[in-house]
C-alpha cells in the first residue's frame, strides 16, 4: 500500500511532512509561550494528549470509520507510548531550555542516531558515507554547543539531543506500525494511553489559569495532534530516508517564531554549526536512498516491497 501510494503520488509524503513540520513547530512555540507563562511542563503534556482522543474520534465518527480505532498490536502501541512519552518530556523540555532555533537544530542529529540504531537494532552495515555523515552531525553539535565556552546550557544541550535520540527510536517504530496499523489508529492509542499515564501527575502539577493560559493549551493540543497524524501519515505514504530532508523546514519556522514573538536571532556559531548538522541529515538520506535503489534493482521484478 505505502509503495503504491507514494508511487502514484510522488508528492504526497513530501507535502505531508513539509506540513507537519510547520504545525510541529508551531507547537514548540506555544510549548515555549506556555512555560514563561508559568504553566508546569506536565500539564502541558497531559493537554497536549488529552485534547487529541476527542479530536480522532470525533473525525472518525463524522467519517464512518470507528473500526480504525482497533489495533492489531496492542503490546507494541503501548511500547510506543512509553517512547513516546519520553520523548516528549525531552523535547519540550529542550524547547523550555534552550532556544526554540537551537532546541529545533538538536532536533535534527535524530538522523545520525537513526544510523546508530540501525548498526545496534537492525545490525545493518554502515559505510564510509554514513559514517562520516554521523561525524560531521556530531562536529554541528560542538560548534553550537561549545562545551566549556558556548551559550548554551549543557544540561539544555544534552536534554536536546536526549530528545532527537528518541525521535529517531520512535521514527523506526512507527514505521514498524504502519505495516500493520493506520496512521489514525497509532494517533489514537498514543493519545489515549498517554492520557490515562499522566492523569495523576497533571493534577499534582495543574493550577488555575486565565483566558491566556487556556488557550495556549488548547491550541498546543490541537496543533500538535494535527502535526503528530501528518507526520505519521508521511511515514506511512513515503519512505524516511526520502522525506527526511523536508524536517529541515522546521528552522525556517523556529527561526522566524523566534525572531518575531522574541526579537532574537540565533547567533553565529548556530549559523556555522546548523549547516553542518542539516548537511549530515541530507548525506545520511542521499545514501539511503542510493542502498534502496541498490536492493531494489536485485529484486526479483514483481516482488512485493517491504
Amino acid at each position: 500500500m505505502t509503495g503504491t501510494a507514494s508511487s502514484h503520488h510522488p508528492l504526497l509524503p513530501l507535502a505531508l511532512r513539509l506540513a507537519a513540520m510547520a504545525a510541529l513547530a508551531t507547537m514548540g512555540l506555544l510549548v515555549k509561550l506556555s512555560a514563561e507563562s508559568g504553566i508546569h511542563l506536565v500539564e502541558t503534556l497531559f493537554w497536549r494528549q488529552a485534547l487529541g482522543v476527542p479530536m480522532v474520534v470525533g473525525w472518525l465518527l463524522m467519517r464512518g470509520r470507528l473500526d480504525l480505532l482497533r489495533t492489531t498490536r496492542p503490546g507494541a502501541q503501548v511500547t510506543r507510548t512509553g517512547y513516546g512519552l519520553v520523548g516528549m518530556v525531552l523535547n519540550f523540555g529542550a524547547i523550555t531550555l534552550l532556544p526554540l532555533a537551537e532546541a529545533t537544530t538538536l532536533s535534527f542529529t535524530s538522523p545520525i542516531f537513526a544510523v546508530l540504531l540501525s548498526i545496534i537494532l537492525l545490525h545493518e552495515k554502515v559505510g564510509i558515507w554514513r559514517w562520516a555523515a554521523v561525524l560531521l552531525g556530531f562536529a554541528g553539535v560542538l560548534v553550537i554547543a561549545q562545551p566549556g565556552d558556548g551559550h548554551l546550557p549543557l544540561f539544555g544541550a544534552a536534554v536536546g539531543l536526549g530528545g532527537a535520540f528518541m525521535i529517531a527510536l520512535i521514527s523506526i517504530q512507527i514505521a514498524d506500525l504502519n505495516r500493520t496499523d493506520h496512521p489514525i489508529t497509532i494517533v489514537f492509542w498514543f493519545t489515549a494511553i498517554s492520557t490515562v499515564v499522566m492523569f495523576v501527575p497533571m493534577l499534582v502539577f495543574s493550577k488555575a489559569h486565565d483566558l491566556n493560559g487556556w488557550l495556549l493549551l488548547i491550541a498546543t493540543g490541537v496543533v500538535g495532534s494535527i502535526g503528530q497524524l501528518l507526520l505519521t501519515a508521511s511515514l506511512r505514504f513515503g519512505k524516511i530516508a526520502s522525506i527526511i530532508v523536508m524536517d529541515y523546514s522546521a528552522l525556517v519556522w523556529a527561526t522566524l517564531y523566534g525572531w518575531l514573538v522574541w526579537d532574537s536571532l540565533p547567533p553565529m556559531t548556530t549559523w556555522f554549526g546548523a549547516p553542518l548538522i542539516v548537511g549530515a541529515g541530507v548525506l545520511i538520506g542521499w545514501r539511503e536512498r542510493q542502498l534502496h535503489k541498490d536492493r531494489a534493482r536485485v529484486e526479483p521484478i514483481g516482488a512485493d516491497p517491504v
